[in-house]
């Protein structure tokens, strides 16, 4: 059994969506750990105009256009039998599973309405805030199109993204904010031109009373960092925001990894409020 520094993990993906391991994998890897609680938090990504994405046809051929809905009945209709799965799952598990979900923010009309009519049908136990998509140019651009566009697009996109992340907070919909500073999986937004904008959503998050997560998936592409960054989580040790670990496991190997290392990073930057499982999964939605 390894010797974890969290006792949960709790942003996880499964087959079916744009995982590679069934829910009895996961489980079965957590049980391994040692962990004492696991979630499966697959995509909930609900747009009008998702399909005429430029990245969708990507998605398609990566095999996992699933996790894009048009519409919030579509997405329902996909998560009915994943629930119904993992309720069946844990009714016979000697680890506790919970069934979350990576909730992308949108701010065009009705998506709050949307969004409060699945949380009555599906009830979830949680419910991670994300960012995957900015509204630019009249087309919804992926956090990878800000690679492919031209510096002053780029610039406009990261920018909106941010606002974005600030305005999701205020929502008071979510448990906690995931990879806050996402962009940079492409290579963009890191530089310190970006340090007021980022502020302003940390300080947007802290006044929501919404933790972050630190999310050690991105140990996969550097040597040095998770996300968010040391600046920004930083920030948000100065704004006295709770942080918990996410691995982001998309495969049961994946699950708890980094931890230790994720754990050390955090304390670097002096954060000293990392959040229980019980903590993390209360709210009243």
């Amino acid at each position: 059994m390894a010797n974890m520094v969290q006792d949960f993990s709790l942003h996880t993906h499964t087959i079916g969506f744009d995982g590679r391991n069934t829910p009895v994998e996961m489980v079965s890897r957590a049980g391994e750990l040692g962990l004492l609680h696991i979630g499966i938090s697959n995509h909930f990504i609900v747009h009008p105009n998702i399909t005429k994405s430029r990245f969708y046809p990507h998605a398609v051929r990566g095999g996992y256009g699933v996790i894009y809905s048009s519409s919030f009945d579509e997405a329902i209709r996909k998560f009915e039998p994943h629930y119904a799965e993992l309720n069946k799952l844990s009714a016979n598990s000697g680890i506790k599973i919970y069934r979350g979900m990576e909730l992308d923010y949108f701010d065009y009309p009705d998506w709050e309405r949307g969004v409060e009519r699945m949380i009555k049908i599906l009830c979830p136990d949680y419910i991670i805030c994300a960012s995957h998509f900015v509204e630019y140019d009249g087309e919804l651009q992926n956090v990878h199109d800000m690679a492919n566009a031209d510096a002053d697009a780029r610039d406009k996109m990261i920018k909106s993204y941010w606002e974005k992340l600030a305005r999701a907070a205020q929502t008071g919909v979510f448990n906690w904010m995931a990879h806050l500073d996402l962009p940079k999986k492409t290579g963009c937004g890191t530089e310190e031109k970006w340090v007021d904008v980022e502020q302003k959503a940390i300080n947007e998050i802290a006044k929501s009373k919404t933790p972050i997560e630190i999310n050690t998936s991105f140990y996969n592409r550097s040597d040095t960092e998770p996300y968010p960054s040391q600046r920004i989580l930083k920030m948000a040790v100065s704004a006295d925001i709770p942080v918990l670990l996410s691995d982001d496991a998309h495969y049961a190997e994946h699950i708890g990894r980094y931890f230790e290392r994720g754990y050390e990073f955090a304390q670097s930057c002096g954060v000293t409020k990392f959040l229980t499982c019980d903590v993390a999964i209360h709210k009243t939605h």
